[in-house]
């Protein structure tokens, strides 16, 4: 007899609960199996004959088991018995699942336990200490009673939870009693488990636990401090919860994961893991040293994989974060540059900006028409299409999109007023944003247009407008976006510095000092349309001061050719 014996809880895949039973009783370890109540008695029975020609494989009696009720505990209860009873040379009872694996010898957890004959291995921790807990229930799964089930009658259970706080009902703990917390799988030696069943107090204690929330991670944990002279509060099997306290499950493709980990046994494998059942229950000498357990080995990866379920990557939306507003994790994968007023000012901005960057400068993506992709295209990565319908019916996943298909190649496009405003709280929002606005430049194409003035003044005043509600957005208390933003006339009586910035924060590729910048369109006489403006009633206040139409066309006119800096 090996001094450790196993108690198995099965409920589903009994083919491998027995895959697994034998592999223990090969090694010597006995093995008590208690199977689900809800499982059919026909299978049940065909299950039993199956083992029947294992003399260490014996079963107990049945019990109905619930998740979060007392039925697992009655479970671990009527098996540890039946072990403590048939088999006297065992000296530590391992409890375990069916859905559990172990990835060592078998022999090497038998030593183990040899050498701590008197040690306990349980994770026993107060409510105050544990971190864990999932459902805002920590030391209330204590003190009220829960007669519904958590998962079948959720309602249920919120409402009697609400009630029994709202007229300050509690449960009296038992004199003596200390709640501990801590993971369902245990390895008692004899002396503490059968203190525990055998206590004169069992009744009292079991009809106080029956009511308890989740009683399977608190009666044995408990109890044990009453009786254990040496408790280590750990688990010797391997088991990892994602954020919500579901278990994870381990698949082929986490062989060498497991192997890492140096545990003596993990839960829970996915029963169609022939890969893990063929490695690990075979001959595994040579499988993995032997060392002390330490699942924290791969406690990051774990970590990293959780942060990727509830996070996401920067800029990919998932079922998990969308259409969730605020859950996202960055709204878009990568910095991108939005220039308003630039193309109104220059002439051909797209092809200078792209040849001093090396970026992918598009035109107006956002455009009444249609997505102005760089180069002309109508279809650009990722299959977007250029169709102004399809890229409004929602923008926010137009550019998300863009900027993730595109990734590893910075994205520059052109905005102004006449496009749609739907997306001013992304560009705000985004960090990745870097946004350059020349305000008023929209006065521009108007200045330069063949329509009647009266036209023309109201348009000014409605695309000033929309300028305005846009700034407000832009420079809100909620704006995370890098943004700069000139006055039409600010910017015209010194472009160096604010392109010069602009390439600067891009990563231009090109040389550190701009030396030349692209070449202005004709303002000659734009001073006066403004002033017209003014006197129809129409204030212009975005383009800035301007000096009179006589010395800014002087000014301006040596700037229809490329500036150069000396």
């Amino acid at each position: 007899m090996s001094g450790l014996g196993i108690v198995m809880l099965v409920h589903t895949s009994l083919d491998r609960a027995e895959q697994v039973a034998r592999h223990w009783t090969a090694a010597g370890c006995p093995v008590v199996i208690h199977v689900d109540r809800k499982v059919a008695d026909g299978v049940y029975t065909r299950f039993k004959a199956s083992c029947s020609n294992d003399p260490k494989i014996v079963f107990s009696e049945r019990h109905k088991c619930d998740w979060g009720g007392w039925g697992i505990v009655a479970a671990s209860q009527s098996a540890s018995e039946v072990m403590l009873d048939q088999f006297p040379d065992v000296r530590h009872v391992f409890l375990s699942s069916g859905a559990c694996l172990p990835l060592r010898p078998v022999q090497e957890l038998i030593d183990y336990l040899a050498d701590r004959p008197r040690v306990d291995f349980i994770e026993s921790a107060t409510t105050s200490d544990v971190s864990w807990t999932i459902g805002g229930l920590d030391h209330e799964r204590f003190t009220l009673r829960f007669p519904f089930s958590w998962r079948k009658q959720r309602k249920l259970f919120d409402a009697y939870v609400r009630l029994q706080r709202a007229v300050g009902y509690r449960r009296r703990i038992p004199d003596g009693l200390v709640p501990h917390m801590g993971s369902q799988w245990w390895c008692l030696t004899r002396q503490t488990l059968s203190a525990i069943l055998q206590d004169p107090k069992r009744k009292q204690y079991d009809l106080y636990f029956r009511h308890v929330w989740i009683p399977d991670e608190s009666y044995f944990q408990t109890l044990a401090r009453q009786y254990s002279t040496h408790i280590e509060s750990r688990s010797l099997t391997l088991s990892k919860f994602d954020y919500q306290g579901r278990p994870h499950i381990f698949y082929d493709d986490h062989l060498q994961l497991l192997r890492r980990s140096d545990c003596f046994v993990a839960r829970k494998i996915w029963p169609q893991a022939e890969r893990l059942y063929q490695a690990f229950l075979t001959d595994q000498t040579s499988a993995m040293k032997p060392a002390e357990p330490n699942p924290g080995k791969i406690d990051r990866i774990f970590s990293k994989a959780v942060e990727r379920r509830t996070r996401g990557r920067d800029g990919l939306y998932m079922q998990s974060r969308f259409p969730r507003h605020g859950s996202e994790n960055g709204l878009t994968s990568s910095p991108y540059s939005v220039f308003q007023g630039f193309s109104e000012l220059f002439e051909d901005f797209e092809t200078w900006l792209a040849t001093a960057t090396g970026t992918k400068v598009h035109g107006h993506l956002f455009g009444p028409d249609r997505a102005e992709f760089a180069q002309g295209e109508t279809i650009t990565n990722g299959a977007l299409s250029d169709c102004a319908s399809l890229r409004d019916y929602n923008p926010t996943a137009f550019l998300s999109s863009l900027i993730w298909n595109t990734r590893g190649e910075r994205q520059c496009f052109q905005f102004s007023p006449r496009d749609t405003q739907e997306i001013n709280w992304l560009l705000a929002r985004d960090k990745n944003a870097q946004i350059s606005i020349i305000t008023g430049a929209w006065a521009i194409p108007l200045f330069r247009s063949n329509l009647n003035f009266s036209e023309i003044r109201c348009e000014a005043a409605r695309l000033q407008q929309i300028e305005t509600k846009q700034l407000e957005v832009m420079t809100s208390v909620w704006t995370k976006a890098r943004m700069r933003n000139w006055t039409l006339a600010d910017f015209i009586e010194s472009p160096m510095d604010p392109l010069q910035t602009i390439l600067d924060e891009i990563g231009a590729n090109q040389a550190s000092h701009l030396t030349e910048v692209p070449t202005m369109v004709d303002l000659s006489g734009f001073g006066k349309f403004l002033q017209n403006l003014k006197n129809q009633g129409m204030h212009p206040y975005l383009t800035g001061d301007f000096p009179s139409d006589d010395v800014f066309g002087r000014q301006t006119k040596p700037f229809r050719k490329p500036y150069l800096v000396q």
